[in-house]
């Protein structure tokens, strides 16, 4: 019989699904209109390349856009954030995740938000916390901006409505937070800029124009006993593991002013953000997410040996649901940006599964026989989720993680035999560029490497590699990270990314208007990417497409652009959209209301297609395009290149 495993000890209490449903429906019943979940991959943001956060699809309408539904809105947002795949491993850290969110857009504030989500976490016929256990922030005051003090006052009565005095005590930073410490009774505390919004940081690093504001943070207390190697005292936002942020409500009411002063914005906004795996933790009471009802129909396909391998668990639970979504949103595997993160995470997954597989390598294949089927953990994500959300194509997951599978085992071969030639001693250096070009692992590295290894030190190793990995984030940071900003808060070169960005996005809607017309069909969408040097984009055909029609579709595309066009955007109906012929660019779930571009005029239109934008106002603006390439690509879809000059 085998061992119990620390898996095995889960008890469940309420299934993620239903924290969502209740959510919405909370939101719902106090007059917000769900809307659907954003795609993983933004279009015309080139600040990032995935969508990381509930707030970044929403932004627009934060800074004045109005909303097609009205001023309040509520949804569940799919987010992915890159930058945390080396942290995944850890009891919290995922890069796959969903944010329960609500929004006023000018409408309604602190004394509506506060007791709203706190009413959500504690009331019993809701999610039922034990008000005992949650802990709040509020913004202590900075740069001339004074402490929030309303937020301060509507907590406590809060806290006191269920029978508990909460005392405050103001932390600053957090280093200071850290010295000081918490002290029996308090449970508001105030810190600095770790309790400010904005898109730039702090107060003063706000540009002129930028908006922000005050924020106030909810903490889950699991009692968990503190590690001083994460400071010498906790606090609520420590990062020992005690306590798990579920919430955090943004009060965007201010703007930076020319002379440096602020000034308030004409309408206040409310933002709320919360993890729907750490409110299902908080929940259940378990500070490790991954033991939570969220993963477990992962966890029982996994055999006791990966399970007590708990970093080797975590890996394969998470990164097989980043890329289910990832490869359902349209994503394919590369060595450039978006599609680099997927092999990536594929690769990464990989490496640590064959590590574990075969314990030591010493005389055997790399290649040896798997004691799981990984495509088995791929199904279960889609089957998971498949009723929220649709999209999911479990064909497809299979079929690209299986072809780059494959490409890896070769790859991690060639890196076995790259790692034979070696003649010298290998050190760090040498080591870590066998793992980044070969994936090959440090154990698999010490094993394969055997006299020439004795000497590589795991602790030098981890140091190139943190090397690396700070090179790597400092310059991911704008790309993984950003929100999207108005043209006239980008810099100079951000701002034309962005315009080359929209030039050819209006271009990849012209190409695949004038291929229908060329093929006589519809091209059913399956995926887009789009940088300041070229388009590309997948759709199905069951053919290869000939040189001529492809010229001929070129033609008709810079014919289009000659003719300078204008192009147009209006809401309407999504039903009234289709009715009109717009067409669907992306597989999505789209709101009741929706954003339709043409290219032409309303009665003799050129193309007409449902999408978010941003375009060009008239399609002279695009420049000559040329198509560089006409390819197949996995699940029986054909993919357009193309670049403008």
């Amino acid at each position: 019989m085998p061992k119990e495993s620390e898996f095995d000890k889960v008890i469940l209490i309420m299934e993620s699904s239903e924290i969502r449903s209740r959510f919405l429906k909370f939101f719902e019943s106090r007059g917000h209109k769900i809307v659907p979940s954003s795609s993983l991959l933004p279009e015309n943001d080139p600040t990032t390349l995935f969508t990381g956060s509930g707030m970044q699809p929403i932004l627009p309408y934060l800074l004045g856009e109005k909303h097609p539904l009205g001023n309040r809105i509520v949804n569940s947002q799919k987010c992915f954030r890159a930058e945390d795949i080396e942290e995944v491993g850890d009891n919290r850290h995922t890069t796959f995740f969903e944010m329960l969110g609500n929004w006023s857009f000018g409408d309604y504030w602190k004394e509506e938000q506060l007791p709203w989500i706190f009413e959500f976490l504690t009331d019993p016929d809701q999610l039922g916390l034990d008000p005992n256990r949650l802990y709040v922030t509020v913004f202590s005051g900075e740069a001339g901006i004074n402490q929030d003090d309303e937020s301060l006052k509507i907590w406590e009565d809060l806290f006191v409505s269920k029978g508990i005095k909460a005392e405050y005590a103001e932390l600053g930073t957090l280093q200071e937070a850290s010295e000081k410490g918490m002290q029996t009774g308090e449970r508001i505390f105030g810190y600095g800029v770790k309790n400010w919004w904005s898109r730039a940081g702090s107060p003063q690093n706000m540009p002129v124009g930028e908006p922000g504001g005050p924020d106030s943070e909810m903490f889950y207390d699991f009692g968990t006993p503190h590690d001083k190697k994460f400071g010498e005292n906790c606090h609520p936002n420590c990062d020992c593991g005690r306590f798990v942020e579920i919430g955090n409500s943004v009060f965007m009411e201010y703007k930076k002013e020319a002379d440096g002063s602020f000034e308030k914005l004409p309408q206040r906004n409310v933002d709320f953000g919360g993890g729907l795996e750490r409110t299902l933790a908080a929940v259940e009471n378990q500070p490790d997410i991954f033991l939570s009802e969220a993963f477990e129909p992962l966890r029982k396909l996994l055999p006791t040996k990966i399970l007590d391998n708990t970093k080797l668990a975590r890996i394969m639970m998470d990164h097989s649901r980043a890329i289910a979504f990832l490869v359902s949103a349209g994503l394919y595997p590369s060595n450039k940006d978006r599609g680099y993160v997927l092999r990536r995470l594929i690769r990464r997954m990989m490496a640590h599964f064959h590590q574990a597989s075969f314990g030591s390598f010493a005389g055997k294949d790399v290649l040896g026989q798997d004691f799981i089927d990984i495509q088995n953990l791929l199904s279960a994500v889609v089957d998971q989720y498949k009723e929220t959300y649709p999209e999911l194509n479990k064909d497809l997951v299979l079929k690209i993680f299986n072809e780059e599978n494959a490409k890896y085992r070769q790859v991690l071969n060639n890196g076995v035999r790259e790692l034979k030639k070696i003649d010298t001693e290998i050190d760090a250096k040498s080591a870590f560029r066998l793992f980044e070009s070969f994936g090959l692992t440090l154990e698999i590295i010490k094993d394969f490497g055997g006299d020439k290894a004795k000497n590589l030190n795991p602790k030098d190793f981890e140091k190139e590699f943190e090397r690396h990995r700070e090179i790597s984030r400092a310059g991911a940071e704008k790309k993984f990270g950003g929100h999207g900003m108005k043209e006239g808060e980008l810099s100079v070169s951000d701002a034309e990314e962005m315009k080359k960005k929209t030039r050819l996005h209006t271009a990849t809607h012209i190409i695949v208007a004038a291929l229908k017309k060329v093929l006589g069909q519809e091209l059913p969408q399956a995926g887009a990417d789009i940088t300041a040097e070229r388009l590309r984009f997948d759709f199905t055909f069951p053919r290869k497409i000939t040189p001529e029609e492809l010229k001929k579709a070129e033609d008709i595309a810079n014919d289009t652009v000659a003719k300078d066009l204008p192009v147009s955007w209006q809401e309407m109906n999504l039903q009234d959209a289709i009715n009109s012929g717009a067409s669907a660019f992306f597989k999505a779930k789209y709101p009741p209301r929706v954003k339709v571009y043409t290219v032409g005029d309303d009665k003799s239109w050129f193309s007409r297609e449902i999408c978010g934008g941003p375009h060009v106002s008239h399609t002279g603006e695009i420049g000559h395009i040329t198509i560089t390439k006409e390819e197949s690509v996995s699940g029986g879809n054909r993919r357009i290149r193309a670049v403008i000059d």
